[in-house]
């Protein structure tokens, strides 16, 4: 039997994949932004256990990185 740790980890995983599946359409800094943002939520929520505010802060954290990663030299 699963516990709600599992389940939350599961539904995460399944929403990330979901929400990378429409990157077709976006810039490549767009798209890094979205795939940080959902690699850090899933390290986030594995780091601390579960909880929702180690899965938040590792999504804006893995955003910002994506983000960043990909930035247009100017």
């Amino acid at each position: 039997m699963m516990n709600v740790k599992q389940i939350a980890m599961r539904v995460t995983i399944v929403g990330a994949v979901l929400g990378l599946s429409a990157c077709s359409s976006m810039s490549t800094q767009d798209r890094n932004t979205a795939i940080g943002a959902g690699v850090g939520a899933v390290a986030g929520s594995a780091l601390s256990g579960g909880s929702a505010l180690g899965t938040v802060g590792g999504a804006a954290v893995g955003g910002v990185i994506g983000n960043q990663v990909s930035k247009p030299t100017r």
